[in-house]
């Protein structure tokens, strides 16, 4: 059995409303759908969502080198030769991970199909009964961001995530302002990006917040910061999570050897895809380490891929693929029904893809 064929969409997904974090607002979603086709008919889907400032990636520049360089390499080749086809496009290409993720995932989808699967069974099986996400809070005013805090409540949300700005000062006045919104009892997740930049900043913020009893505060500095970031888990009672920090497998044995981190946030976009990402959970979970299964505001896609991947490790505790959620049209069909995600038991990903969906969304297309 060899893939091939392939096909290749450059697509722009439509947000509901603007979407702020600390380095960037983004009113569309980039997005580079990839369908697998086998000599035995069979399709697989995968996805990628290249971003300049966490992989370094362009959107034009990805879809280029899946169609140039990836596809080709991979064409051939059993989608069950999973370990032989990331070798190939790690020889290929370096770095540029999603759309090694993007192969990766359409390669788990295809052998789901094939064997009549959920891709969770080729990997562990399940690991959890269910899996819930966050309400995510994107950046704004303190009164903005409390009156978001309060409808998701209200909408039954039992977790929130917090995006922050990077001026410190400010940041606490809107966790001050979402804690006494919402009491004493709600958890609340923090993710700064990058944004407090400085150690002695993000000592300071951290100091201020930690009366506020916050679950945890993810990525406070700067990526290269690992030894920084000891020094702030050793001045503050707060768990810290890293994000950007950790991008390969190279990355999780510096922070563990340096003591960077309590959680690590992990991501398929950042790593290359499924396969990695179960490799890395395996390597946290010997160092003690819990993990995240995080965004980087794929589709239905890309989404599914992450949540398989976190259904079949118990050290993958929590997950915040809300991507679908925020997007006005999606070409796949993920149910969420607030606070959890239901995987179909179906094979493969489980998801379905309405092509006519992506014709409408596509800036590019092209068949390799």
């Amino acid at each position: 059995m060899k893939i091939i064929r392939a096909e290749i969409w450059g697509i722009h997904l439509p947000l509901k409303e603007p979407f702020v974090v600390s380095y960037a607002r983004f009113d569309s979603m980039p997005s580079i759908i990839l369908k697998l086709t086998t000599d035995s008919g069979h399709e697989g889907y995968g996805e990628a969502v290249p971003d300049e400032h966490v992989t370094g990636e362009s959107f034009y520049g990805s879809f280029a080198l899946l169609e140039k360089v990836i596809v080709p390499e991979v064409k051939g080749m059993s989608p069950f030769q999973i370990e032989e086809i990331h070798a190939s496009m790690n020889q290929a290409l370096k770095g540029n991970p999603s759309i090694k993720a993007a192969v990766d995932i359409a390669c788990y989808d295809l052998m789901g199909k094939i064997t009549g699967l959920p891709v969770y069974d080729l990997i562990g099986g399940k690991a959890h009964e269910q899996l819930s996400y966050p309400k995510v809070i994107s950046i704004g005013t303190p009164e903005k961001m409390s009156e978001a805090a309060l409808n998701a409540l209200e909408n039954g949300y039992e977790h929130l995530k917090i995006k922050l700005s990077g001026d410190a000062v400010l940041d606490v006045e809107r966790l001050s302002a979402i804690r006494q919104a919402v009491g004493k009892s709600v958890p609340i997740r923090v993710d700064v990006n990058q944004g407090w930049g400085t150690y002695e900043t993000a000592k300071r913020a951290l100091a201020q917040t930690e009366p506020l009893n916050l679950d945890w505060v993810e990525q406070p500095l700067l990526p290269e910061s690992f030894t920084e970031m000891n020094e702030l888990r050793q001045s503050t009672l707060t768990p810290l999570m890293l994000d950007e920090s950790i991008c390969s497998e190279k990355d999780l044995q510096r922070a563990i050897n340096e003591r960077s981190a309590d959680k690590i946030n992990l991501k398929l976009m950042k790593s290359g895809g499924i396969y990695p990402i179960i490799h890395m959970a395996k390597t946290a979970e010997a160092a003690g380490l819990p993990c995240q299964i995080g965004s980087m505001v794929e589709s239905s896609i890309g989404s599914a891929a992450g949540y398989h991947a976190a259904m079949a490790r118990k050290n993958i505790e929590t997950t915040e693929l809300t991507g679908p959620l925020l997007f006005s049209k999606d070409p796949g069909n993920l149910k969420y029904e607030v606070p959890y995600v239901y995987l179909a038991e179906k094979p493969g990903l489980g998801v379905n893809v309405d092509e006519t969906v992506l014709e409408s969304l596509s800036e590019l297309h092209v068949e390799v």
